[in-house]
């Protein structure tokens, strides 16, 4: 592929990251993300306190779903967050596994990382470690944790064989993946794949539930369930992304009726 997906994601989100730390009132949720504005936070988490947490762990949560909702995360358990942003669900999730428990979040970009550690700082919490890495080569041992959270995140990956296949190599036997992501409902025209406003946005990089099953099932996962639990309509492509400046040209020219409901966030639940 023509297009450096993992600069181009790495630079976007990283300036994400940096608006937020710079304005108490800059949200990454603001109409340049898969979730759109920052009251989508609390509609995503829906049943989850958040005002335990650091606003801008809030305002830099960038995901389609509450993956610590079906992780059934339980007191003393080992979970690791692929792309772990400004750090929303390992500092949630460091709740749920306490104080004999262990959280780990990696990301791949600095400026996220910053914040993270000054939001964990924020909540005190001494269960949590954030790491710098990539989740196609995850910077743990073998058979570590008990289980593994994503949120809007391996859509990112330009080789998700590989992203889900280190999953599997850092999980326990019987450990459980549960990741919420963004997928593919019908064909999206090919030109849109290539366009790094596409891949920053969370939709240029989408698989097939089928797609997605085919690649889990190859790495050794079991029990395997995809459930697409929020469609995205035309309506919404066109406020959350032709309306936004940075993606507006991505879709320029592209018959909306080809897209409307042809993508769809999703929960992702499977078993080492």
């Amino acid at each position: 592929m023509e297009l450096d997906v993992k600069s181009k994601v790495k630079g976007y989100y990283g300036g994400i990251a940096s608006k937020v730390a710079k304005s108490s009132k800059s949200s990454c949720c603001s109409k340049s993300s898969c979730c759109g504005d920052i009251s989508a936070s609390s509609i995503i988490y829906k049943g989850e306190n958040l005002n335990d947490l650091p606003k801008e762990a809030v305002e830099a949560s960038l995901g389609c779903a509450n993956p610590v909702l079906f992780a059934e995360l339980k007191e003393g358990e080992t979970v690791l967050d692929l792309g772990s942003g400004g750090g929303i669900n390992v500092l949630m999730a460091s709740k749920h596994v306490g104080s004999s428990g262990k959280v780990y979040g990696l990301d791949m970009t600095d400026e996220m990382l910053q914040l993270a550690n000054k939001n964990k700082e924020k909540m005190g919490v001494t269960n949590v470690d954030f790491l710098k890495g990539y989740i196609e080569d995850i910077p743990l041992k073998d058979g570590l944790v008990d289980v593994i959270m994503s949120n809007c995140v391996i859509n990112l990956s330009d080789d998700k064989e590989k992203a889900l296949s280190e999953a599997y190599r850092v999980l326990k036997p019987g450990g459980r993946l549960a990741i919420a992501d963004i997928v593919t409902m019908k064909p999206v025209p090919s030109e849109l794949r290539v366009k790094a406003g596409m891949w920053c946005g969370c939709l240029g990089g989408t698989l097939a539930v089928t797609e997605y099953q085919s690649i889990l099932e190859k790495v050794g996962f079991k029990n395997i369930q995809i459930e697409a639990v929020h469609i995205y309509d035309k309506a919404l492509i066109q406020k959350y992304f032709i309306n936004n400046e940075h993606l507006a040209k991505t879709v320029s020219g592209i018959d909306l009726d080809m897209i409307d409901g042809a993508f769809a966030g999703a929960y992702i639940k499977a078993v080492k």
